[in-house]
């Protein structure tokens, strides 16, 4: 392949002279202008497995999509229409803010739900295709069946007990989780508005709320006082939670 100092000096030639002239066949791509670019990727673009599809909506739970209104993007301070799709079942009532460009396609008859998005070529609507159908599943589930964390302490001396506090409690009749986890004072974690939480064992919490985001948010909450350790395998563990043990230092 020649310079591209040379090829245009060669270019210039060839043009001038009114004579045929036949290029060797391993100089020929080398004046090609227009190369075919590479593919790195033959595969179309497939439809979210998630978002596809359809999601069941079991009897005494109702499904509200509200009309589209402008509000104000945090993020971009864009004025973006959106509207509100209101989920309300038998243990509350949730709404949920949807993206302009995804449709819901709500059969009452066969109670089923189906979403789209407009352009499935643009990045951002497949994304929030299967992401919006996940916020939308946990919604209806949590209306109708409720969400649970379940939090064990494991440690010495570690115990937990739902009580009252009159004075610290920021509505009527709230709970605080108060927990001994070897510190010199007792911790104390209030309970969110629309949660409930137990204590079947002293080393079990149970927590139950309809908003999977504020049961889990709230058993972080919890969980941040005692992260669980490698080495004794002593802390507050979520679900179903492990930790794979570490071999101590020997020096």
């Amino acid at each position: 392949m020649l310079a591209p100092g040379r090829g245009k000096v060669l270019e210039k030639a060839l043009a001038g002279t009114n004579t045929a002239v036949t290029l060797p066949a391993f100089l020929v791509p080398a004046f090609q202008t227009t190369a075919p670019r590479r593919q790195f990727s033959n595969t179309s673009n497939r439809p979210s497995k998630l978002g596809r599809t359809p999601i069941s909506i079991p009897p005494g739970v109702e499904l509200t999509i509200g009309e589209p209104r402008v509000k104000r993007d945090p993020t971009t301070y864009l004025r973006i229409p959106k509207r509100t799709v209101t989920v309300a079942g038998p243990l509350g009532k949730l709404d949920l803010e949807i993206p302009p460009f995804l449709n819901i396609n709500h059969d009452e008859a066969s109670r089923r739900a189906i979403l789209s998005i407009e352009n499935s070529e643009i990045k951002q609507q497949m994304e929030m295709w299967g992401t919006t159908w996940a916020y939308l599943n946990r919604h209806i589930i949590g209306v109708s069946e409720g969400h649970t964390a379940i939090l064990r302490l494991v440690g010495v001396g570690y115990r937990a007990t739902v009580e009252e506090r009159p004075k610290k409690a920021e509505y009527p009749g709230q709970k605080f989780v108060c927990l001994k986890l070897g510190f010199t004072h007792p911790v104390e974690e209030p309970v969110p508005f629309g949660m409930k939480a137990s204590t079947p064992q002293p080393t079990r919490i149970l927590l139950e709320g309809i908003n999977r985001e504020e049961v889990m948010s709230f058993a972080a909450r919890i969980r941040r006082w005692r992260r669980p350790e490698p080495y004794k395998g002593k802390g507050i563990f979520v679900n179903d939670e492990t930790i794979k043990l570490k071999q101590k230092k020997i020096k």
